[in-house]
């Protein structure tokens, strides 16, 4: 199967991970969630994906943008998971592990942000 470059991203693979992640987590939650958090959580965990995949390949400037919203969508996901566990629709372990994988996208995007940062000022 070919693959597009930004497949190959490890911070795009972890990505699909927690996406995955947050449709199993969210399938637990109440019908009364569907059009509410169960919706917005999981379009905020596919926009991650989405918004590194648009930008991936254009100008730099472009991409930075592209990976500026995207890094938002990581943050909105935390706003959605601290929610879902104060409602108790995930157990402490779940919020744990998905918390820890949230902060290590976090760290991931800052780090391919400074890449594309070094990339624009050695053009």
């Amino acid at each position: 199967m070919t693959t597009f470059d930004f497949e190959n991203l490890d911070l795009y693979k972890k990505t699909m991970f927690f996406i995955d992640m947050v449709y199993d987590l969210t399938a637990k939650f109440p019908k009364s969630e569907l059009l509410g958090l169960s919706s917005q959580f999981t379009r905020a965990a596919n926009s991650i994906a989405l918004n590194l995949g648009e930008g991936f390949g254009e100008t730099v400037a472009l991409s930075l943008r592209y990976l500026r919203i995207s890094r938002g969508s990581i943050r909105e996901c935390v706003v959605c998971l601290e929610i879902a566990h104060r409602r108790c629709y995930i157990s402490d372990e779940e919020s744990v592990i998905a918390r820890s994988l949230l902060v290590e996208l976090s760290k991931m995007s800052m780090g391919y942000k400074k890449y594309l940062e070094k990339k624009k000022v050695s053009k």
